[in-house]
């Protein structure tokens, strides 16, 4: 069957793309602020180091089920309101309503069960996303498509991982709590995420039409004929198993890359509350400035992410996309690698320098090598499948780099923090044997 999305698009203007992308913005105050305080929050609420990596198995636990099943439901949907809006919407509201509830927490479980809920909610949202760029621009525009989701993504992080600390130092809300308890400054800004991921969601869905498949009676009996649980589970699988060329080599580079970042959300907030600030407990002041200094080096990273983004399609344009990616990953290799030498809060910025032209690229190159590859009509499944070589290796490190904690590295956050780095380093490594043909973007 011939749908809209497997024909010629249209070219869309530089704000059309910043509309259909702006979603992003709201997406990362959730990802955002819980990466960057949830290993604070459990310790808040008495957890100890070797068990933080088993406490964060909720996140891709919930991406290896979501991701897949939303890509494969969004790909069979036709609505009022669109093919992937839909799954944007609801979404929005669930993780708007788990953001609200997580600095409420009053003790380590609710905390955990609370974040199997939002990082389910947030997966709803964001794996349309990703095809959401394949099923409205042209291939010589997906690049820049991918780019400008990396832009917001820089753009949110920026603001959320601060909050805590704008609220201290700019508005002054007080700080003080009492043991067990989560700080005031970490329940606002989970409270303004709320509202800034709903609103950012509906703008997106607002302001962006999505193109209707060319026969809407063939397509509704093609999904009809097609419906049913074990269906759907076999078509999952199939999938899997025959996944394109491109698409196994960038699972391998996915599969090093995520881990070395995983870890540096694991341990380096605590890590610079303990080793830069001289914390010796959570209660002590020292940890509450060292974690707020960390959503500053947090939130610095994602400003050059913001910075540099706009300028990953020209770098592509010149050298293509697999050595930008490369040099990129490189680059957070030595930024992660540096922690470990820092002994000031400003040399930690330095570090962020690398991590965030990382992340730029981590966020946009492999989708766009991706998804010219990819069956138009396929592209939501196929993502939710690739997603599977983020949330794997998270789920390795989450069951078992606690161990390797406690018995090799002597709970030293500091030293877990550059082994991510060594993992960057082979994932960029990797990316130079993936076979990305089409190497400059304007002639694919």
């Amino acid at each position: 069957m011939l749908t809209t999305l497997q024909k010629e698009k249209p070219v869309l203007s530089f704000f059309q793309i910043w509309n259909m992308s702006f979603g992003f913005l709201g997406i990362q105050f959730g990802w955002a602020l819980q990466m960057a305080n949830m290993s604070a929050i459990y310790e808040y609420l008495g957890a100890q180091p070797e068990n933080i990596p088993m406490l964060w198995l909720a996140a891709p636990l919930t991406g290896l089920i979501v991701q897949p099943i939303i890509g494969y439901l969004s790909d069979r949907t036709w609505t009022s309101l669109g093919r992937r809006k839909p799954y944007f919407l609801t979404g929005a509201i669930l993780s708007s309503i788990a953001l609200v509830l997580m600095p409420n927490s009053s003790a380590l479980w609710m905390a955990a069960g609370l974040l199997w809920v939002l990082d389910a909610s947030i997966n709803i949202s964001m794996e349309p996303f990703r095809a959401f760029v394949a099923d409205m621009l042209p291939p010589a525009q997906q690049t820049q498509g991918y780019a400008m989701q990396s832009f917001f993504i820089g753009l949110g992080a920026v603001i959320a991982s601060a909050l805590p600390w704008m609220l201290e130092n700019w508005f002054h809300i007080a700080d003080a709590h009492t043991a067990g308890s989560i700080p005031a400054t970490v329940r606002i800004s989970f409270y303004l995420g709320a509202g800034a991921f709903f609103f950012a969601v509906l703008y997106t869905i607002l302001t962006t039409r999505e193109y209707p498949p060319d026969d809407i009676q063939a397509f509704k009996a093609q999904q009809a004929a097609q419906r049913g649980f074990w269906h759907g589970v076999t078509e999952i699988f199939s999938h899997i198993w025959n996944m394109p060329k491109v698409m196994r080599q960038l699972a391998l580079v996915q599969f090093c890359t995520w881990p070395g970042l995983f870890l540096m959300w694991f341990y380096f907030s605590v890590a610079v509350a303990r080793n830069i600030f001289g914390a010796t407990d959570t209660q002590s002041p020292q940890y509450a400035e060292g974690i707020a200094w960390a959503g500053i080096c947090f939130a610095f990273y994602s400003l050059i992410t913001f910075l540099f983004s706009p300028l990953l399609p020209a770098i592509a344009n010149r050298i293509g996309r697999k050595f930008t990616h490369a040099v990129c990953l490189l680059a957070g290799a030595a930024g992660l690698w540096y922690v470990g030498f820092a002994s000031t809060r400003y040399e930690l910025l330095l570090s962020m320098t690398g991590v965030g032209i990382a992340w730029a690229s981590i966020l946009a190159m492999p989708y766009a090598m991706l998804v010219r590859h990819l069956p138009p009509e396929k592209t939501g499944i196929y993502m939710g499948i690739f997603n599977f070589f983020i949330v794997l290796p998270e789920i390795i490190a989450s069951l078992f780099f606690g161990k390797v904690m406690e018995t090799w590295l002597n709970n030293d956050r500091i030293a877990a923090v550059t082994v991510g780095g060594s993992l960057l380093c082979i994932a960029a490594i990797i990316t130079l044997f993936v076979h990305d043909s089409n190497s400059n973007p304007s002639n694919s």
